[in-house]
Formats: C-alpha cells, sequence, structure tokens
C-alpha cells in the first residue's frame, strides 16, 4: 500500500469485500470500532491487543453526524480520525460508518472478532445499551467478542483537561462538578425517576414545516416569493413534551385537548412513544393549534408562521369533563406536569384544580406571538416547581431591566408562592433557586444551534421528574442545559431527547 496511509481507508461495502476475500483464504477477520476522537496510548495499546486476535485488523470510525457524545464532538472531524488511525501499523483497513451504531458495519464485514475496550464488558456499563444488540449481531454469523484488558484512558477526559473547547466560565464550572463527583450524582438522579409516573397536562399544538426557496421579491407587491419544496408535520406541545420525558419515566399520561375540525388525532396518537398514553377531550367545532412554520431551506433559517387555531376558552361542558379526568389521574401520579402555552385548555377553574388535586405541580406558562402578556406565570397562585424563560419571567414581574438574580431571588417569589424555579436564558444558561441552595448560574453548553422550537419544554419536561424526585435545583438545571443542547440540534420533533444521549453527553462534559 505504499507509505500513503490513506490508502489503507476504504467505504464500508469495500471493506465487506476485503472480509470475504481474506476469510475465503483462511484468514482471522477482527474489527474494531469507535469514535476516537483523540488518538492517546490507550488506543494504540487497544488497537495492538486487537491486532494480536487474528490476521487482518479493520477499524472503523463512526462519521462526525453520528457521534452520540453531544454538541461540539467529535473535535476532529472523521477524515482526520481514519487516517490518525490508518497510520498505525497495527492497523489493515480502516472505514467511515455512516450509522449511529456498529451493528450495520458487522452484518456487512462480518468479522470473526469483534473487539470491544475492557469498559464494555459490563454491559450495565453501557449507558447506550447497545453492547448487547452488537454482540447478538456477532453471535448470528458464528463470531465472537473479545474485551480488551489495556490500560485505559478517556479521549473525553483528555479533551476537558488538555484542550480548550469550552469558555473559561464553563471550564471553571465543569471543573466544580468534576471535584464534587457530580457525574455520579447526576447519572444516581436520573435513575431515582425511572419508575415514575407522570401526568402531562396542556395544550397539542401540531407543529408544520413548509420548506421553500426563496426567490426573491415579487414585482408588483411587498412581499418575497418562495418556491415550495416539501413539508413535515410534527406533534408538539404537549405531545412533544411527554415524548422527553417518556425516556426516562416508567409512564407518561397526556391530557389534553383536540379539535373536532383537524383535529390530527392520528398524527398525535402515531407520534406517541410506547410508554405514553392519551386521555383527550374534543372540542366541538375547533381546530387542534397548528402553527405553520415557512422555513428557508438553504439554512433552516425560519421566514414567517401562521397559526390555525381558535383560543377561546373552554366551554362550560368541556371544563367540567377535563377538570373531571384531571382529578382522577392527577392522584395516581408522582408529578404533574403543566405545559400551558396559553390557547384556551388551561381556564382559572383548571388551575384551581390543579393545585388543589397535584400531589407535586410543575408548571411552565410559555408567552408566544397569540398570548404575549396574558398568559403569566402569575395566573398560578402556587406551584410546587416553576420553569419559565427570561423574557417570560419579566413579563410576569412587570420589569424589562432587573437583574435575572433580583427577579428570581426577590421579585417572582413575591407572586407566585413556590421555592423552586429555574429561569433559562438561551446562551447565556439558566439561574436556579431552590430552598436551601444559593443560587447558580449554570452556563449553556453549545454554540450550534440548529433549531430552538421546543427546547426549552425539553429542559422543563426532563427536569420537572427530577425536581419532584427531591433534585437540588443546580443538578436539575444542569441536566435542563444538556436536554437543551441536544435538542437544539434536532429539527423540528423528528426525535425526542433521550436518556442514553443525556447520560452519554454528562460523561463526555464531566470525565
Amino acid at each position: 500500500m505504499g507509505n500513503d496511509p490513506t490508502s489503507k481507508i476504504r467505504n464500508i461495502g469495500a471493506l465487506g469485500d476485503i472480509a470475504k476475500a481474506a476469510r475465503a483464504q483462511g484468514k482471522t477477520v477482527v474489527l474494531a470500532h469507535g469514535t476516537f476522537d483523540l488518538m492517546h496510548f490507550g488506543h494504540v495499546r487497544h488497537l495492538q491487543a486487537a491486532r494480536s486476535e487474528g490476521d487482518v485488523l479493520i477499524v472503523t470510525v463512526t462519521a462526525d453526524g453520528f457521534v452520540n457524545k453531544g454538541p461540539g464532538r467529535p473535535v476532529f472531524g472523521h477524515g482526520i480520525r481514519a487516517e490518525m488511525l490508518a497510520s498505525l501499523e497495527s492497523v489493515d483497513y480502516v472505514g467511515i460508518s455512516e450509522e449511529p451504531t456498529s451493528e450495520g458495519v458487522l452484518r456487512i464485514i462480518r468479522p470473526d472478532v469483534y473487539v470491544k475496550g475492557s469498559d464494555y464488558a459490563n454491559a450495565e456499563d453501557d449507558v447506550t445499551g447497545k453492547i448487547n444488540d452488537e454482540q447478538a449481531v456477532v453471535r448470528s454469523y458464528g463470531g465472537r467478542t473479545v474485551f480488551t484488558d489495556e490500560v485505559t484512558f478517556s479521549s473525553s477526559s483528555l479533551i476537558n483537561r488538555h484542550l480548550d473547547i469550552y469558555d473559561p466560565p464553563l471550564r471553571e464550572f465543569l471543573n466544580r462538578l468534576r471535584e464534587s463527583d457530580g457525574l455520579t450524582a447526576m447519572s444516581e438522579l436520573l435513575e431515582r425517576v425511572r419508575d415514575f409516573k407522570v401526568l402531562m397536562v396542556g395544550d397539542t399544538i401540531v407543529d408544520e414545516y413548509q420548506y421553500v426557496i426563496p426567490m426573491g421579491r415579487s414585482p408588483k407587491e411587498n412581499m418575497i416569493a418562495t418556491l415550495f419544496q416539501n413539508r413535515e408535520l410534527f406533534a408538539g406541545g404537549v405531545v412533544a413534551a411527554a415524548n422527553h420525558a417518556a425516556s426516562f419515566c416508567r409512564e407518561v399520561e397526556v391530557l389534553t385537548a383536540l379539535g373536532s375540525v383537524d383535529g390530527h388525532r392520528d398524527l398525535v396518537t402515531e407520534s406517541l412513544k410506547p410508554n405514553v398514553s392519551l386521555c383527550s377531550i374534543e372540542r366541538d367545532g375547533m381546530p387542534t393549534t397548528r402553527k405553520c412554520r415557512f422555513v428557508d431551506q438553504s439554512y433552516l433559517r425560519k421566514l414567517f408562521e401562521v397559526y390555525h387555531m381558535d383560543d377561546a376558552p373552554l366551554r362550560a361542558d368541556e371544563e367540567t369533563r377535563f377538570i373531571a379526568a384531571l382529578r382522577e389521574r392527577a392522584a395516581a401520579a408522582d408529578v404533574v406536569i403543566v405545559t400551558d402555552f396559553g390557547h384556551g385548555l388551561i381556564t382559572p377553574r383548571v388551575i384551581q384544580a390543579l393545585a388543589e388535586c397535584s400531589p407535586f405541580l410543575a408548571v411552565n406558562a410559555q408567552s408566544n406571538s397569540a398570548n404575549t402578556g396574558f398568559n403569566l406565570i402569575t395566573r398560578y397562585p402556587r406551584a410546587d416547581y416553576i420553569c419559565i424563560d427570561a423574557p417570560e419571567a419579566r413579563l410576569a414581574v412587570a420589569d424589562k431591566y432587573a437583574d435575572i438574580s433580583h427577579i428570581i431571588s426577590e421579585l417572582l417569589p413575591a407572586r407566585v408562592d413556590c421555592d423552586r424555579t429555574i429561569i433559562t436564558n438561551g446562551r447565556h444558561g439558566c439561574v436556579t433557586r431552590g430552598p436551601g441552595e444559593p443560587l447558580i448560574h449554570i452556563p449553556a453548553f453549545t454554540r450550534t444551534v440548529v433549531d430552538t422550537v421546543g427546547a426549552g419544554d425539553a429542559f422543563f419536561a426532563i427536569t420537572a421528574p427530577l425536581v419532584a424526585a427531591g433534585a437540588s435545583l443546580a443538578h436539575a438545571g444542569f441536566i435542563g442545559n444538556v436536554a437543551g443542547a441536544l435538542k437544539v440540534n434536532i429539527v423540528g420533533h423528528r426525535k425526542s431527547v433521550e436518556k442514553s444521549a443525556v447520560l452519554k453527553y454528562l460523561q463526555t462534559l464531566l470525565k
């Protein structure tokens, strides 16, 4: 192959052919797979051990877009990572996998021996749960899995300690958490809510994305002309929030209302995760709220949006049925999470019932284009946990300029009876206030933003059960920032924030 290491790099299909030919010659094919973001001594020894298991060593790396270590990772692109691996004498061939796991690579290459590091030997330690699936694929064609027992290092730990990939305030905050073993505490906290039953109450919203290409200003009208490309419909609002919580808690029930006209019931029910159930009343003659955003397909920039809705309050009979369903279901829940988008569902009587029957009441009252100034958190006389963003907090206390610390510690508690509050503040992270805790400013973790829709809902839906389970607000806020950072890299509600992804990102940040 000469001295050019790139000559070892092949596509996955070609590697399958190479492996097949090697086996036909009686050779043993070995495969190692991983991210290999920062090559270090542990990787070298691991691959040397892998090479000793057979005659041909193939190493595959996960392509950048499928690396599940949180925003900002990998630090090094897959081309660089592949070339570094190919430079090792022990490695015969290298490939780049365009899949999130190695199962597809295993099915194509079919190695006689699949080699993993010792940190995967105990399947319970794999937060993704994929090592069992990978081993099952290997067994299916008669191969075997070997775990090397070489000295190990963590790429994430080395990157965190020796590369300045985070701003100084965040770097200092992460160091303090490492010193206090925050990773262990937060991992245990996530396990604490595993058996929770959650009741999610709130507005269902259909988020429609119309993807267009701007063509320019109309010569006869003062408007921008666009060319339609395609569209996506997502079940958003309380449904999207429930799906986020579903990965962390055993059972989630959604209590909402759907319209009898353009209700989108099939979309809603098909979007629910298996452990999410739906209880909805029907609003006669009304549509389910749909927010249609026109999006420049090139850079996913939103151009404008159109609301399709009737946000009149529940009628008396609807309100009575809704409150009856609420009282029945709240009694069996560990936490009641209210995602109040201000579209007519949460009336004063519903708020009163929530305050009376919720074992633990978590509330987000959102301000949006349709309700600015009318759907304030101050509508709720009490709550056990409040999570709102900075503009919503300013509206609630009627103060445009006060420091967020003053709002969360003095002004907001004077208006709502609640001693656990988080105010999210976009790129500035969040501020937390809990009983017996100092105010904590937690920096944001990512500068890469694909789509902000639903990021606050993900933060809230995931932190609410944790706070109900007794989490410190600092730990809950940190996990919420992790969830938000993951969500802003997801278009619309194409997928939910998963527990495994949160755990992986916590490990990436705190190793």
